[in-house]
């Protein structure tokens, strides 16, 4: 048995969407020019006319309406500015206990990861601890990072969820980790720091981390017979001409990682994973606040079906991902209308220099 609801309001909910109409209009007006206003379907809706101040105008109606438990959209839609202003989802608490068991596990997994990818060279117990340590430091740095430009643009967010994942030879001892977003972003502006600021941090600590590791690994001009191969990104082809030319490695050597340069590794992995241009993805919401909803629609496929060009088994997982992400389809903030900053759009080239680099465009045995 299912329970309906009629399509016709009430006398009191009439009036009760009328009375919030007109305290709507109020606010909307001392902040926008009101070209129109109605009801549409009870939801307080305003044809409006842009200015100079609109995406700070926006900001503080945003802020005034949340005291009262409201939200407005503001959308471009056949040639017109539609400000519509809708009733605030309830936001559940954050379970923090949570978080933390997921974290202590996924130090665990990570810490059993280290201990079985250490080489007969290294103890296994430090092997274990600076492989943890290290890739801990990438993703924590990482999702810190989402969590602080959540922060600094109002955004409500979740602390960052660790998820732990098999050891090898099935995994790496994490899936990454992730924060939740409870509320959208306010602009494009905000949608974009959101998703750059994850990357380049994590990018950043990924460096520094798979710097330290090869400056511990062992170079040899013999292979040992069953050593694990990995795709190695372009960054580490320029780091290793820099050994090359301080001396440190001789031309024709090969290098035997330390489990923290495998970390290093797996950051930049994760970093190349979170860059793609989808969905909720950190590349996702950079492409919808630089380019907007289309083009956010459109550049998934293109880089699916770039990466299955390429035809590597590498580049056939990220495009599985990428089709994987593809399917959610991005909200976008909640003023869709306002201009990114030209500052960001430029910051939007260090974005692909830090995808360029993080890439591996064939494999390097190690």
């Amino acid at each position: 048995m299912c329970s309906g609801y009629s399509i016709v309001p009430s006398e009191e909910e009439s009036a009760r969407a009328a009375s919030s109409f007109e305290q709507m209009r109020v606010l909307v007006a001392d902040e926008f020019s009101i070209k129109e206003g109605f009801l549409d379907h009870n939801i307080p809706t305003f044809y409006v006319v842009l200015a100079p101040e609109s995406k700070n105008a926006f900001l503080r109606l945003m802020k005034r309406l949340d005291t009262i438990g409201f939200i407005p959209f503001l959308r471009e839609e056949e040639g017109k500015y539609v400000l519509r202003v809708v009733n605030k989802p309830p936001v559940k608490p954050s379970r923090i206990h949570i978080n933390l068991l997921l974290f202590l596990a996924t130090i665990g997994t990570t810490l059993l990861t280290g201990y079985l990818i250490s080489p007969s060279w290294v103890n296994p117990i430090i092997g274990a601890v600076t492989f943890a340590f290290s890739l801990l430091a990438v993703l924590g740095v990482h999702e810190l990072s989402h969590k602080f430009a959540a922060n600094k643009h109002g955004i409500e967010a979740t602390a960052p969820y660790f998820i732990p994942g098999p050891p090898p030879p099935i995994g790496i001892g994490t899936f990454g980790a992730v924060i939740q977003q409870k509320s959208l972003a306010p602009n494009k502006d905000a949608l974009f720091d959101l998703g750059f600021s994850g990357p380049l941090m994590g990018f950043v600590v990924a460096v520094i981390v798979t710097i330290i590791g090869i400056l511990m690994s062992l170079t040899t001009y013999e292979v040992p017979p069953g050593t694990q191969s990995l795709p190695s990104p372009i960054f580490l082809f320029f780091l290793l001409q820099i050994l090359v030319n301080t001396g440190f490695l001789q031309v024709g050597q090969s290098i035997l990682l330390h489990p923290v340069a495998v970390a290093g590794w797996v950051g930049m992995f994760v970093t190349v994973i979170n860059l793609i241009p989808a969905g909720m993805l950190d590349g996702g919401h950079a492409i919808r606040g630089l380019l907007g909803r289309r083009a956010s629609n459109v550049l998934p496929i293109i880089v699916i079906m770039v990466l299955l060009v390429l035809n590597f088994d590498y580049y056939w997982l990220i495009a599985m991902l990428a089709f994987f992400f593809s399917m959610q389809i991005h909200p976008g903030p909640l003023d869709d209308v306002s201009k990114l900053t030209t500052s960001r759009k430029i910051a939007a080239i260090l974005l692909v220099v830090v995808f360029i680099l993080c890439i591996a465009p064939d494999p390097y045995f190690l």
